[in-house]
């Protein structure tokens, strides 16, 4: 079969112009693994955590910067840990009210062609190359989700989170859509998609869209009350590891 012969950037065209050799494809492997590998090495210790994934775009000045950062406030004030995308907007207003309430503040960067830099306001910060290795991490060690206003990226995000979950690969995960103004018209849809039977009607349950700061964090502590309980754990350290946040206190 001939390849096309558009011109494409070049990170693009090494997945279209054929099959590699398996020595490529050796290597590639490897370096996802070791991607993976350095993830599980930074955050192993980060403790329970809260993801909170939003738009990248906002200021500081606007409503839902603000409300991000009263979200990042409330996690921290139940004890738990907020992980964000790391980046700037609604991701650093989180981190930065987890920060400012002396939570943990845990950002998941990613390389981009503009280069997003991690913001100043996380404890524990990494870069992945990759954006699937990220969204795996942003979901690993969390036991509930926050997505709120954000655009192509933060959909994704969402919508992959509430598929583990609707199939139960996550169990008993709380999602909340905050921002009812924002996200009206949205779940709005996933009503018509429950009428139209490509969910469930159970389906719209897993997911809370609200408004209130307190309403979400009360939604999510009582899931996990619910389903799991705190059990004092070990730590075992491994090659040379160390705890990034007690080490910077």
């Amino acid at each position: 079969m001939e390849q096309l012969n558009r011109i494409i950037p070049a990170k693009d065209s090494v997945f279209l112009d054929g099959p590699k050799s398996r020595t490529y494809e050796l290597n590639f492997a490897w370096r996802i693994f070791r991607e993976f590998i350095r993830g599980f090495r930074t955050l192993h210790f980060v403790g329970p955590c809260i993801t909170v994934f939003g738009s990248a775009r906002f200021k500081e000045d606007h409503p839902y910067y603000q409300s991000a950062r009263e979200m990042g406030r409330q996690i921290a004030g139940i004890g738990l840990t907020t992980v964000t995308g790391g980046g700037p907007g609604t991701m650093e207003a989180a981190n930065r009210g987890a920060f400012e309430a002396g939570g943990t503040s845990v950002g998941l960067n990613v390389k981009l062609p503009f280069e997003q830099k991690p913001n100043p306001y996380v404890q524990t910060s990494i870069t992945f190359e990759h954006f699937f290795v990220r969204k795996v991490m942003l979901v690993k060690y969390s036991y509930a989700f926050v997505i709120m206003p954000g655009g192509f990226g933060t959909m994704d995000e969402f919508f992959e989170t509430l598929t583990l979950v609707q199939t139960k690969t996550l169990v008993q995960f709380p999602i909340v859509l905050f921002g009812v103004e924002y996200y009206r018209e949205l779940f709005e849809y996933m009503e018509y998609m429950a009428r139209q039977g490509t969910i469930s009607k159970e389906d719209l349950s897993l997911v809370l869209l609200t408004d209130s700061h307190a309403e979400a964090i009360a939604h999510i502590e009582t899931f996990i009350k619910k389903n799991y309980k705190e059990k004092p754990r070990r730590r075992k350290w491994w090659l040379f590891e160390t705890d990034p946040i007690s080490s910077k206190k």
